[in-house]
């Protein structure tokens, strides 16, 4: 094995040392919890009949006391493309666990909404909330305690997340996440960006818009673009949890079909009733997140893991922050090219070498712990090799030695560029993150006066009416958790692209986010603190230049202390973006979300621990 990366090697141990306490008493939870021993046989008689009363013919096997019990977490809906293959996957659970002598249940649903469906309108106010939703709901389901192993059936946005706090809450039960895989590729990612630049510049119909998305999002999988959907499954990948190279196999293949009965033959082997049990609480370490931290800036992913993993890593007992990020990108290279970060999308990614080579490449290079524990065993080697099937139907691994493609993914010694695609700015407007790895180099910082607006739909109505034709900043603020959820800002990528196509010097400050879906326009998100607590961004005005540098890590008004400290905080009526459309009923999540830099959650550290 090479020797480690010396910046990996060090963040990771002020990691461990920062997390000493915090750690410790959650491994004394969940040891606890495993010293109990096989869960539902502590159910008293007429509790356990209610568990496997409607269990047809697995009621036998659920009587014992030597069968394990999968419990199934699903996010299953029809209306979002990325978990409609989950339709079947109950049953095919079920009949993969009677061939290794185990049974299955499905445990409770989540819900499961799709940004994209949302994206601009008033339900986008609720999408970070329901990762906490996700995480209740799934506690409730674990909660029965007749669980011997969790199969998580999750892929997008805020449903991995949610699905990964609650799992390291009951992080004594082996859970293994079990994707299903991202549509085949349609209008390729270039054609559809342009069809909706001319739409933001009047010069497409409605209609032909209408046809390029859907041409482009075509059909069941998740959308192929690297957002935080595809970048929830390289994570879940990178970190051990799902199984070597599943990640982005097509749905409804007889490969994707023989992954989820690995899977789930995997998740009968590795309970405490066996030889091998890997309860997730244990196997999701600080090494663990390091290499998800390595994997996100290896391919340029979603600043929408800024937040979740911090929320993540929490639940585990480990305190992670921003500076962990910053520090680690100075020293992983951007391997990947996947859109927006290029023109390829995921399937591309796939076939060049994708998660077996990434994974392979950064071991060599030192820039991933190798000897973490996996839901496959022992060290990450073994995701060095791709799923294939042999004529018999065998499930085998097949290396990946070079990349296919190295237009889409480089090796980590001749990558991209040098450094991550994931930065933090700090300075007198506070803390952001940024994402550069599809920036081009003259926009790594933009230094212009600053055009205040409360609402993207004022951005929007400011471009339409001719009045954005020039250098400037745009300052969207009053987006942050408390203020209204923390919506994604999409609607501004367009006419923000336009003007930088146009010749304009523009950027994006703002205290909302933009995800995965960031792109050319430099985009200083989740500024910390957020304006509806009193943070910088509710001092700024109209005309004050604001510097976004990238380089040098800064985001800065240039005003001088004594006015600055001298000037009055802004605020504004909110109370229309907090009813409607269910808003009403996240008025406490609003009240208790922490900042965005602490990984905007309702659950504190210390709410984890005994």
């Amino acid at each position: 094995m090479n020797t480690l990366h010396p910046i990996v090697r060090d963040v990771t141990d002020r990691i461990i040392e920062r997390s000493r306490a915090t750690r410790s008493a959650y491994l004394a939870r969940i040891d606890t919890a495993v010293s109990q021993g096989v869960y539902r046989h502590r159910l008293g008689c007429s509790n356990l009949a209610h568990a496997f009363a409607a269990s047809g013919v697995d009621k036998p096997a659920l009587k014992g006391t030597t069968t394990p019990n999968i419990g199934i977490i699903t996010a299953y809906n029809d209306m979002l493309s990325a978990h409609q293959p989950y339709e079947p996957y109950p049953e095919q659970i079920r009949e993969a666990a009677r061939m290794v002598g185990a049974v299955a249940q499905v445990a409770g649903g989540v819900p499961a909404m799709c940004d994209g469906v949302t994206q601009g309108r008033a339900g986008m106010e609720l999408s970070l909330f329901s990762r906490e939703v996700i995480a209740l709901a799934t506690a409730v389901g674990l909660s029965h305690d007749t669980y011997d192993a969790a199969l998580m059936l999750g892929i997008c946005d805020k449903i991995v997340p949610g699905l990964m706090i609650a799992a390291l809450s009951f992080g004594h039960i082996p859970t293994i996440f079990v994707p299903a895989g991202p549509m085949t590729s349609g209008l390729s990612n270039p054609e559809k960006a342009k069809v909706r630049q001319l739409f933001a510049e009047g010069k497409a119909s409605r209609e032909e818009m209408l046809e390029a998305e859907s041409a482009a999002y075509h059909a069941p999988g998740t959308c192929t673009f690297y957002g935080t959907a595809n970048s929830n499954q390289m994570l879940m990948e990178i970190m051990g949890l799902h199984l070597p190279g599943a990640s982005f196999v097509n749905p409804h293949t007889p490969l994707r079909l023989a992954l989820t009965r690995a899977a789930v033959f995997r998740a009968a082997t590795i309970t405490a009733m066996g030889s091998q049990f890997t309860p997730i609480g244990r196997l999701f370490d600080e090494r663990t997140v390091v290499n998800g931290v390595v994997g996100l800036h290896a391919t340029g992913g979603s600043t929408n893991h800024l937040m979740h993993l911090i929320a993540i890593a929490r639940a585990a007992g480990i305190v992670l922050t921003l500076d962990d990020f910053d520090a680690l990108s100075r020293a992983v290279p951007l391997m990947a090219r996947v859109y927006p970060n290029g023109v390829a999308d995921v399937n591309h990614f796939h076939q060049a070498g994708g998660m077996p080579f990434l994974i392979g490449s950064l071991l060599d290079a030192g820039l991933l712990h190798g000897d973490v524990q996996t839901v496959w065993g022992q060290g990450l080697d073994a995701y060095r090799g791709m799923p294939a099937l042999e004529d018999s139907g065998k499930l085998v691994w097949q290396p990946v030695p070079t990349s296919s493609n190295l237009d889409v993914l480089r090796p980590a010694d001749a990558p991209f560029q040098a450094d991550g695609g994931l930065r933090v700015l700090r300075g007198n407007l506070g803390v952001a993150v940024i994402k550069v790895s599809s920036m081009p180099e003259d926009r790594m910082v933009v230094e212009a006066p600053a055009l205040v607006f409360n609402d993207q739909d004022e951005v929007l109505a400011a471009f339409h009416a001719g009045k954005l034709e020039r250098d400037f900043v745009a300052v969207v603020r009053f987006q942050g958790p408390k203020a209204i959820g923390m919506p994604e800002l999409h609607k501004l990528t367009p006419p923000l692209g336009v003007l930088q196509g146009r010749g304009f010097r523009v950027a994006l400050v703002t205290d909302g986010r933009m995800s995965g879906a960031s792109g050319k326009v430099p985009a200083a998100i989740h500024v910390t603190p957020e304006a509806a607590a009193g943070g910088p961004l509710a001092k700024l005005r109209d005309g004050d230049i604001v510097r976004v540098d990238a380089h040098a890590g800064t985001l800065e008004v240039a005003v001088d202390a004594a006015t600055w400290a001298a000037r009055s905080t802004d605020t504004i009526d909110l109370a229309a973006h907090h009813s409607g459309r269910g808003r009403e009923l996240f008025a406490a999540l609003r009240n208790a979300v922490g900042a965005a830099d602490d990984g905007a959650t309702i659950f504190a550290t210390t709410d984890l621990l005994p």
